[in-house]
């Protein structure tokens, strides 16, 4: 096992992950943006599509949804917690008999066989935690693929923590939240920016090798006992859509699902989740903005692509 995924295992297997995935699209809007994109998405493209394969499948986010449409699901993670918290939301919405659940990382898929699935999803970008075998790791995913492929990526152009360190704070949609998270930036969000100064060779390292953790002192603190977030790789537009071409994908779809909030104030992304209608018109026109392939590599975080086999 490559010892970037056993980091990975350590810190998704933390026992508040779950809780805090949860939570996602209760506290933070861009997350409510993310999944609503995700989900038009999914829902315009299995017409056609009977069995999916969902990798990094979470707490069933989105494999219990295509399992209420009547779809067959197996339902993949690293995480334990994860896949048993799944089972018990699938159980309660009365899909469980049509979800497969499996235990297993994104790097070792061999015991699935070639287009096997009609469909396959990876969502949350689980594709860019298996530095450094990311780009093994899609081509995986689109041998056990029949039909369509849609997954995300981390987005190297979106990456922008380095020079605004509190950008979650303006997504907070409950800043009385008990998160953790939300409780620090609600504490320390605005004084990060008073005397910040970006570290522009940090900035253009990053640029330069898609890294957003050092690979090596990641490895040293794991060894050390710690449990460090686990080595994430960003990817280029133009290099993501490489990968997929070489292995003869085509119509080729690349979003942006976030760009469209960067350019709003937190008052007003407030203000549009307040009332449902105005929520469920702008989140559509948000899918439609962030859909363009002009802003594809600028959504919050991730790049998302649609592609045929």
């Amino acid at each position: 096992m490559e010892k970037s995924t056993e980091i990975s295992s350590k810190f998704w297997n933390l026992p508040q992950k779950t809780t805090e995935e949860l939570e996602r699209e209760i506290i933070f809007i861009d997350d409510i943006i993310a999944k609503s994109h995700i989900e038009k998405e999914l829902l315009h493209n299995i017409n056609d599509i009977k069995i999916v394969f969902d990798g990094g499948a979470g707490y069933g986010r989105f494999s219990i949804l295509l399992a209420q449409h009547g779809l067959k699901v197996t339902h993949f993670d690293i995480s334990l917690p994860m896949i048993e918290k799944a089972k018990e939301i699938a159980k309660e919405k009365g899909v469980y008999e049509n979800i497969i659940f499996v235990h297993g990382n994104l790097e070792e898929l061999n015991i699935f066989k070639d287009n096997e699935f009609d469909l396959v999803i990876s969502f949350d970008s689980p594709i860019s935690y298996t530095y450094p075998k990311q780009k093994e790791t899609i081509e995986d995913l689109i041998r056990i693929c029949a039909k369509r492929l849609i997954i995300s990526v981390y987005s190297r152009l979106a990456w922008t923590y380095l020079f605004d360190p509190a950008q979650k704070y303006k997504y907070i949609l409950n800043k009385n939240s008990n998160n953790p998270l939300v409780i620090w930036y609600v504490d320390n969000g605005i004084n990060l920016l008073k005397d910040h100064i970006p570290d522009i060779k940090a900035v253009n390292d990053f640029y330069v090798t898609g890294l957003m953790e050092k690979y090596e002192e990641t490895i040293e603190k794991f060894s050390n006992g710690e449990t460090p977030w686990p080595v994430s790789y960003a990817f280029m537009p133009d290099e993501i859509i490489d990968v997929l071409e070489n292995k003869g994908l085509r119509n080729i779809k690349l979003a942006g699902p976030g760009a469209l909030s960067r350019s709003i104030p937190g008052e007003v992304l407030e203000n549009l989740m307040k009332n449902e209608k105005i929520k469920s018109d702008f989140l559509e026109f948000c899918y439609k903005y962030d859909s363009q392939k002009w802003v594809a590599g600028m959504g919050k975080d991730n790049i998302l692509i649609n592609a045929e086999i």
